[in-house]
C-alpha cells in the first residue's frame, strides 16, 4: 500500500527532540494568536467601530485562543503566554528551562504574527491614518497594537487590572486541567476560549485585557519600529512594564489560591467516578452494598 503524501512528508519533517517540537509549537501558536488577534483589533478600529462591536472583539479573541490552543494542545500544551508557562513551572508541571524557552519563542511568534496582521491591513492603515503615527490622545492609534491606558487610569489600577485579569485566566486554566474534575481533554481549549471572552467582558474597559506579556510586549516593540517610536514605552509614566510584570504575579497567586481552597480538597478518585465504574480508587471491583 502506497503511503500518502502526508505520511511521506511526516517522515521527512518529523522531529524527535521534544524540546524543539514544543518550542516550534509555542512559536507557531503565538504567531497565529497575534495574527488573528491584531487583525480583529485593526478591523474594529480602522473601520471606526463599524464592522465589529466590543462583544465581537471579546468573542473573536475567545475563538482565536480556542483554535490556537487546539492547534498546540497535543505538543506543547498550548500555553501561548509566558505567565501561564511560569504558573505551570511553579506547579511542577514544566521545567524551568522550558519556561525560558517558551517565553522567548512566544514573544518571537507574537512579533511575527503582529507583522503579518499589519501587512494584511497595510492599505487600510495608510488610507485611514496616512503617514501619521500618533501614540495616544484623541487621534492616538498605538492601541491598534498594544494596550494604552486612558490618562485617568493610574498605573496602580493598571497593575491590579492585569493581576486580576491574568489571575482569572490562570485560575480557570487550573480548574479545566485538574484531572480530579475529569473534564474531557478535547474540550479544554473550548473552555479556555470562553474564559478569555468572559475576562474581556468583565475587565476589558481599563486596558483592553492584554493578560499576556508576549501579547503586549511584542506588538509594542513592533509599533515602535514602524514609526510610533519610543513613546510607546514612555507613555503614561512608562506604563509598558506593567502588562509584562503584573500577569506573572496574578497567574501564580490565583493558581495557588485555587489549589489551596479547592484543588487540594478534592478526593483523588471522586465518588461519582467510583460508582459509575464500580471500582475503588485502585481499580478493585466494589461490592454492590458499597455503592449504596
Amino acid at each position: 500500500m502506497m503511503d500518502s503524501p502526508l505520511e511521506k512528508a511526516r517522515r521527512i519533517f518529523h522531529i524527535e527532540n521534544r524540546t524543539v517540537v514544543n518550542c516550534l509549537s509555542e512559536f507557531y501558536g503565538s504567531l497565529l494568536l497575534l495574527f488573528l488577534g491584531i487583525s480583529i483589533v485593526h478591523q474594529f478600529d480602522l473601520s471606526h467601530k463599524q464592522l465589529n462591536t466590543w462583544m465581537q472583539i471579546n468573542l473573536g479573541w475567545g475563538f482565536t485562543i480556542m483554535f490556537c490552543v487546539y492547534t498546540c494542545s497535543k505538543t506543547s500544551g498550548g500555553h501561548l503566554n509566558p505567565a501561564i508557562s511560569l504558573m505551570f513551572y511553579t506547579l511542577g508541571k514544566l521545567p524551568l528551562s522550558h519556561f525560558f524557552y517558551y517565553s522567548i519563542v512566544q514573544v518571537l511568534g507574537a512579533f511575527v504574527g503582529t507583522a503579518f496582521a499589519y501587512t494584511v491591513y497595510l492599505d487600510q492603515t495608510h488610507h485611514v491614518l496616512g503617514d501619521l503615527r500618533i501614540v495616544a490622545g484623541p487621534n492616538g492609534t498605538a492601541g491598534l497594537f498594544t494596550s494604552m491606558p486612558a490618562p485617568h487610569v493610574s498605573n496602580t489600577i493598571a497593575f491590579w487590572d492585569q493581576f486580576v485579569g491574568t489571575g482569572f485566566l490562570a485560575l480557570f486554566a487550573c480548574v479545566i486541567t485538574d484531572k480530579r474534575l475529569e473534564i474531557p481533554f478535547a474540550i479544554h481549549p473550548l473552555l479556555i476560549g470562553l474564559v478569555v471572552a468572559m475576562i474581556g467582558m468583565a475587565f476589558g474597559m481599563n486596558l483592553g485585557y492584554p493578560i499576556n506579556p508576549a501579547r503586549d510586549f511584542a506588538p509594542r516593540l513592533f509599533a515602535a519600529m514602524i514609526g510610533y517610536g519610543w513613546e510607546v514605552f514612555s507613555y503614561h509614566n512608562y506604563y509598558f512594564w506593567i502588562p509584562i510584570v503584573a500577569p506573572f504575579f496574578g497567574a501564580i497567586a490565583a493558581a495557588w489560591s485555587y489549589f489551596i481552597f479547592v484543588g487540594f480538597q478534592i478526593p483523588d478518585q471522586p465518588p461519582s467516578y467510583m460508582k459509575e465504574n464500580k471500582t475503588d480508587g485502585d481499580g478493585i471491583p466494589l461490592k454492590t452494598t458499597d455503592l449504596a
